[in-house]
């Protein structure tokens, strides 16, 4: 099928998209894309916690069994989702199978496996058997799953379903409140990548995280409140909802950082306070300004290495009211440098015997996963996966990390 009739198709899942609710996506995608010769389609969307690939509703196998959830880490589908690459497999009736992936070509059908990707966040897989496996057919098949993911993207805010679809666990109130507050957990431009993780997914407390692209200056907020109850939760979504409130106003990160602080404590009369750092990123001269208010120092990461501890007097937590903010710190960075934001739940989980994670695991885990080229997204996800592994499964406080790649546009060129 040449490319005009590739579009004329897709064109028409597009048109027939708006009055599509999420539980008929799938079988508009199978009876639009039936003509470009694709078949066995299968859509997976990421689970909140992203160990396992979700099928979206409606969906049944070639024996009419509906289909399953398929785990990330063990799948040719996984591997799709975490190389963010096309990976071609012979056809199998059971995509939880880890059969060996081929290269593109070879004669017969073969089964496709395309990333679904909305700017540079994973939203899921697509899975498609084509008579012919060539690049022509992969690229029109990477464009489909591309396509679909943006569909999804549109409509899971206001689908229930999709929300109890990702979910492997029940949700504790706090956890809904936040999860509802923050930006999703990665975006990128030709000039910079933000990705963030936070555990435990279902059952977060205290921490929170946010930020935004305003012209040049890359926004950048965490937060860490005292507790893990629902208290601390109300004290996280006063601290976001102040920061970005006044943020909007452009009053400056000190102003701001005593914004959240005189918000928190006008609720809870000082008995409740959140750690945290506030930071502006001029994304066009790498110029990083930070407010420290009582948090773990940024990290820097540079040539494969901890560059730097960014060490600065740190100012009190938000919500004391016990004076406002004075030290505002600056850092020239360099095209290619990896900036870490992270909670004290990082690197204070422990082993039953005690044996606590540790700034150096830390690091060595994110520089070894950059030199292996495993993208930021998938650096964090297998971070808190080793982190669970090291608490035996269970977090004992909640664990956030903000990574932050700044490079010019020059420097993202030559990458590519």
């Amino acid at each position: 099928m040449n490319g005009y009739d590739a579009g004329r198709l897709l064109g028409g899942l597009v048109r027939a998209h708006p009055l599509t609710p999420l539980g008929d996506l799938a079988a508009s995608v199978i009876e639009h894309a039936r003509p470009l010769g694709f078949s066995e389609i299968m859509i997976y969307v990421a689970s909140l916690r992203p160990l396992y690939l979700v099928p979206l509703p409606g969906q049944r196998d070639v024996h009419g069994q509906s289909l399953k959830p398929i785990p990330i880490d063990t799948t040719i589908a996984g591997r799709a989702f975490r190389n963010l690459e096309v990976v071609q497999a012979r056809p199998t009736t059971d995509p939880s199978v880890a059969d060996a992936a081929e290269p593109l070509g070879g004669e017969g059908p073969r089964r496709l496996w395309v990333p679904m990707l909305d700017s540079t966040e994973r939203i899921g897989v697509l899975g498609v058997t084509v008579p012919v496996a060539d690049a022509d057919t992969a690229q029109v098949a990477a464009e489909l799953g591309g396509l679909i993911a943006l569909m999804v993207v549109s409509k899971r805010g206001s689908s229930d379903a999709y929300t109890r679809l990702v979910r492997m666990e029940e949700m504790r109130l706090s956890a809904e409140v936040l999860w509802r507050l923050m930006p999703v957990r990665t975006f990128a431009t030709d000039t910079f990548i933000v990705s963030v993780t936070l555990e435990p997914a279902y059952s977060v407390g205290g921490d929170a995280f946010d930020y935004a692209l305003d012209g040049d200056t890359l926004r950048l907020g965490i937060f860490d409140a005292m507790g893990h109850d629902l208290s601390a939760g109300l004290t996280a979504t006063i601290a976001l909802g102040s920061y970005r409130n006044n943020r909007r106003r452009d009053i400056g990160l000190l102003a701001t950082s005593d914004a959240v602080d005189e918000a928190i404590a006008g609720q809870f009369d000082g008995s409740h306070f959140a750690t945290g750092i506030l930071a502006d990123l001029n994304i066009r001269t790498g110029l990083l300004t930070w407010v420290n208010r009582g948090h773990p120092p940024p990290l820097l990461l540079r040539h494969g290495r901890l560059a730097a501890v960014l060490e600065s007097p740190p100012d009190t937590p938000m919500g004391l009211a016990l004076g406002p903010a004075a030290v505002l710190a600056r850092r020239q960075l360099e095209p290619g440098d990896r900036l870490l934001l992270y909670t004290d739940g990082v690197v204070e989980a422990q082993t039953p015997e005690g044996e606590m994670f540790g700034l150096e695991r830390f690091t060595d885990f994110i520089i070894r996963r950059e030199a292996d080229g495993v993208s930021a997204p998938e650096t964090l996800r297998r971070l808190i996966h080793s982190i669970l592994l090291h608490q035996r499964g269970q977090l004992q406080d909640d664990a956030t990390v903000m990574l932050v790649e700044w490079r010019t546009e020059r420097h993202y060129q030559l990458m590519m």
